[in-house]
């Protein structure tokens, strides 16, 4: 089986139930980090009208390190007391708890609309601020954002590395509407919330990809009847026709400096990679073989493209230099390797590896060649880095056969579930950061 090796519409015999347009990700937490990290989000103090704040904060906060894995949060119920300024800290209360450290803040109402909140980091075992924040709120709109800002900021702090929770997934949910299939090229926050629709249509969408700004996406669409490859803003607007060749358009990948785009084309009658220039829409082939050549995915750095090709007679992974040349094969383990996809600091290689009938996410450390299955599901598809490196999204079959989407760490440790309550989702990938 060649999963993925031409176009992916051949893996569009989901169940297909019906879904509302704007339905949420639910995220669960599968496997987490033995000994997690024990943490504290109080909830914050509100200063405004009202009882309770038009956003829980805290809530955003404390689910977002939950679902790192990293953390292990305290439960509200639990906590020992629930200050909302550094002097009403009690730190032996929090060490007895078994909290490291503590998060408390407020937001405060400034005008109809705009609010600013604070908030602190606390080691409660030193007793010590570590950091804190006071972030300007233009409107009630921006409330999950800035709890998204806050927690980027409380998990880099305490774990070294640039939090992701800021960022934003793309990903192609499917729908059945009196008997006629529906296709939507959505964008949510990374915790699932805030789903937007970028392109609906009755025919397939696939291979959804960021540029290195994270202002627009490329995708293939079948809204002709035939494969083409367009590019549109993230905001809905600006939509523009890329390819749309003889044959096969498919699998589009930005340059890391946005300039160029790496595409699978058979306009000579076999799918080989070529190079569009975006500014001049000169095209450069780069493979010119009598075998399949296709999900072309370029390194960090600019200067070389991975690929996937059964020139070796079983799909692997192939490195030739973005200005062409001899091509070097990359995975070995497993009849088929595919559709692979870097990580930001061009170390992991994570990929499709299938073996006895069963697909699974898989990685390949460049630096020691050591090959490592990060998942167990039967038909896991279409890995995307976190642009911290951190988490991988995939696409998966639950349990009833139906499309949802998953994600596991780089090093296995940490897993989730991303499920819609009613329907199919696919085809995911990961934002850049945003700002």
């Amino acid at each position: 089986m060649r999963l993925n090796i031409a176009l992916r519409a051949l893996l569009l015999f989901f169940v297909l139930l019906p879904m509302g347009a704007k339905a949420a990700l639910e995220i669960r937490i599968t496997q987490g980090v033995e000994g997690a990290m024990p943490i504290a989000v109080v909830p914050f103090g509100w200063q405004g009208s009202g009882t309770s704040a038009p956003e829980d904060i805290a809530s955003i906060v404390q689910a977002n390190l939950h679902r790192s894995g990293q953390f292990a949060p305290l439960e509200r119920g639990r906590m020992p007391q629930r200050p909302t300024t550094s002097g009403d800290v009690n730190f032996r209360a929090w060490r007895d708890a078994g909290v490291e450290h503590v998060v408390i803040g407020n937001l405060q109402a400034t005008g109809q609309d705009s609010y600013v909140v604070e908030f602190r980091l606390f080691d409660a075992v030193s007793g010590r601020q570590s950091t804190g924040h006071r972030i300007p709120i233009s409107s009630s709109n921006d409330l999950r954002r800035a709890a998204h800002m806050i927690s980027d900021i409380i998990y880099q702090q305490i774990t070294g590395v640039r939090g992701a929770f800021s960022t934003r997934v793309a990903y192609v949910s499917v729908t059945r509407e009196n008997d006629q299939l529906r296709f939507a090229l959505q964008v949510a926050d990374a915790d699932g919330h805030r789903p937007r629709t970028i392109f609906r249509s009755t025919q397939p969408i696939l291979s959804p990809v960021w540029s290195p700004d994270g202002r627009r996406l490329a995708y293939v669409s079948f809204e002709n009847r035939r494969s083409e490859v367009y590019v549109q803003n993230v905001d809905g607007s600006g939509r523009e026709l890329i390819a749309s060749h003889e044959g096969i358009n498919s699998a589009p990948a930005w340059s890391p400096d946005g300039r160029l785009m790496a595409l699978t084309l058979s306009r000579d009658g076999q799918p080989d990679i070529y190079i569009l220039n975006l500014s001049d829409r000169s095209l450069r082939k780069l493979t010119d073989s009598r075998s399949i050549d296709t999900e072309p995915e370029w390194m960090p750095d600019g200067r070389s493209i991975l690929f996937t090709s059964d020139r070796s007679g079983s799909p692997q992974i192939y490195e030739v230099s973005a200005n062409g040349g001899q091509a070097r094969r990359l995975s070995f383990e497993g009849r088929y390797n595919g559709n692979a996809t870097v990580s930001p600091d061009g170390r992991l290689i994570a990929m499709v590896n299938g073996e006895g009938g069963r697909f699974r996410i898989a990685v390949l450390d460049r630096s020691n060649r050591l090959f490592r299955l990060l998942t167990d599901g039967r038909l896991d598809e279409a890995p995307s880095f976190a642009p911290n490196g951190s988490m991988i999204i995939y696409a998966t079959a639950g349990a009833r056969g139906q499309g949802e989407l998953a994600a596991v760490s780089a090093d296995g440790r940490v897993r989730q579930s991303l499920v819609l309550q009613e329907g199919e989702v696919r085809e995911p990938a990961w934002s850049p950061f945003l700002d």
